[in-house]
């Protein structure tokens, strides 16, 4: 079974104007010590996608044969000490060469997307409520997500709230590793974690002092 960081950030190309931009927000995120970030670009331009995505792989993978840089996050090498996560696509995941994919409701099936990425990429799948969550416990899936936790602005048209108590209920019903999803910010960071979460994935209460903040969340999350 995999073992999730407390802290998992998910990198929204809708928060930066550039893909600059985009790139020096991941590098205070993992300067900061942060080891799995997911990758998420709802445009639906494919070029721009990949070619974002190929940034962030050669950052990583540079910072990642970085002696000083791994003197302080762990030791080089096998394992990767940053792994990068592509959202919705696992065609794009083959193609920047990244760790694993994490799928929604609305995207291919989790078996699908195994029979693509192969057995040893980490799988996530979103789930927003209890009758989804068992269902995808029954899948290949490395870890899964329960939300909107708390009401988030980072989506549309976000799915009902779960609340804390949905957070407890969905640990209950699996043992496989479970990230929380949805409005999560420092204040409410821990409560989720004390109901049963093993992670938080976090969008924009990163955005603005990505290294603050970051360090904030590993304190409050210990």
């Amino acid at each position: 079974m995999i073992q999730l960081p407390r802290l998992y950030p998910i990198v929204d190309a809708a928060f930066f104007s550039s893909t600059s931009e985009l790139i020096a927000f991941s590098r205070e995120l993992a300067a900061r010590g942060c080891t799995l970030l997911q990758y998420r670009n709802k445009s639906g331009n494919a070029r721009v996608m990949l070619e974002q995505a190929r940034e962030l792989r050669k950052l990583f993978a540079a910072l990642n044969q970085n002696p000083h840089f791994s003197q302080n996050q762990g030791e080089v090498g096998h394992p990767p000490l940053i792994r990068l996560i592509m959202n919705d696509r696992a065609d794009l995941c083959l193609a920047a060469k990244f760790d694993g994919v994490h799928v929604g409701q609305d995207d291919l099936s989790p078996e699908s997307v195994r029979k693509i990425i192969g057995p040893d990429r980490w799988l996530g799948v979103s789930t927003h409520n209890h009758e989804q969550l068992a269902e995808a416990d029954k899948t290949s899936a490395d870890y899964l997500a329960i939300g909107p936790v708390f009401a988030t602005s980072s989506k549309e048209k976000p799915d009902p709230v779960v609340g804390l108590e949905g957070v407890r209920r969905a640990r209950e019903l699996t043992r496989k590793p479970l990230v929380a999803i949805g409005g999560i910010t420092r204040a409410n960071a821990a409560s989720v974690i004390a109901a049963g979460a093993d992670s938080v994935a976090v969008i924009s209460d990163l955005v603005r002092e990505p290294r603050k903040s970051a360090e904030e969340f590993f304190r409050l999350l210990r």
